[in-house]
């Protein structure tokens, strides 16, 4: 139901910096978080920075000092915003979203969403 548009990706320099938006779209309902996961070729999704309703915010250890995630949960967006890029964090990243539902009494839903990803390639 949660639809999620990336944007801001591309080619940048090693040790340069680059801003990444995400739109979640298609849902009245409360998001819970909302985040980034990235993967390179031949390597499996992995996190990179997520954010929830409360405030919690969490890093992959290697990003940690260098990317900051923040979130607009009025306007149902999230940000990534990385420094001193490497060319180790050259991967296609996907913005991800999920949802604890609830109708009536019956046993909460968890949901989680993936947008289509967008390349950010780190090279001179």
């Amino acid at each position: 139901q949660v639809e999620l548009a990336e944007s801001g990706g591309g080619l940048v320099q090693p040790g340069g910096s680059l801003t990444l938006s995400c739109a979640a779209s298609g849902t009245k309902f409360r998001i819970n978080a909302m985040g980034w996961y990235r993967q390179a070729p031949g390597k499996e999704r992995e996190l990179v920075a997520t954010a929830s309703s409360g405030g919690r915010i969490d890093y992959a250890e290697d990003v940690k000092g260098r990317f900051t995630v923040s979130r607009d949960i009025g306007k149902q967006m999230v940000y990534l915003q990385m420094n001193s890029l490497k060319s180790e964090d050259t991967a296609v990243y996907y913005c991800y979203a999920e949802q604890y539902l609830q109708y009536g009494d019956a046993r909460p839903e968890f949901h989680q969403f993936w947008g289509q990803g967008t390349q950010v390639t780190v090279s001179f």
